[in-house]
């Protein structure tokens, strides 16, 4: 593959490899199953593709814009699922890959999953972005059609829930 596809082009890949890995880590850590990943990659693609074909003008970070997509349905994934559920299933594969010895990097990845877990979703989707995806603030405001300071409100209205979760679990 050698890269984005323009609009008119055909057989081409909309993802470049990086793109690709970058939707399938916020897909990841917007609770999207690992076995459910390769089809949200390919809703990122299909979004794309019907952009071009509507002849809509390209996006211009197609990067930032396939972030927003896949943090879109991750929250999407999420209203799907009873959290409960969900919840209960990944802790329960996160037990069976935990090793005895405890170790600190996999008790706090298990905190802050949980932690994610408990923010309101738009909470959830800013700090995916910002901190996963690493899209810069206004990026996030101007995908998400909100202003700068919501998005500075929501990260850091989220980033006290997340601190402080962290050490209610006593791992920081």
């Amino acid at each position: 593959m050698t890269g984005p596809a323009a609009a008119g082009d055909t057989g081409v890949d909309p993802l470049d490899a990086a793109q690709e890995r970058r939707v399938r880590a916020v897909l990841a850590l917007g609770g999207v199953p690992q076995s459910d990943l390769p089809d949200g990659v390919q809703q990122v693609r299909l979004r794309l593709l019907e952009r071009a074909a509507s002849g809509r003008e390209a996006p211009r970070d197609v990067s930032a814009w396939a972030a927003v997509v896949a943090s879109n349905l991750a929250m999407d994934w999420h209203r799907a699922k009873r959290r409960q559920e969900r919840l209960g299933e990944r802790l329960a594969s996160l037990r069976q890959l935990a090793h005895p010895s405890g170790e600190d990097s996999s008790v706090l990845s298990l905190a802050v999953t949980r932690g994610l877990d408990e923010l309101p979703d738009a909470q959830r989707q800013v700090v995916v972005l910002r901190f996963y995806a690493d899209l810069p603030v206004r990026d996030i405001a101007g995908e998400l059609g909100i202003p700068e300071g919501t998005v500075k409100s929501r990260l850091h209205s989220a980033v006290r829930a997340l601190r402080a979760r962290l050490h209610e679990d006593e791992v920081v």
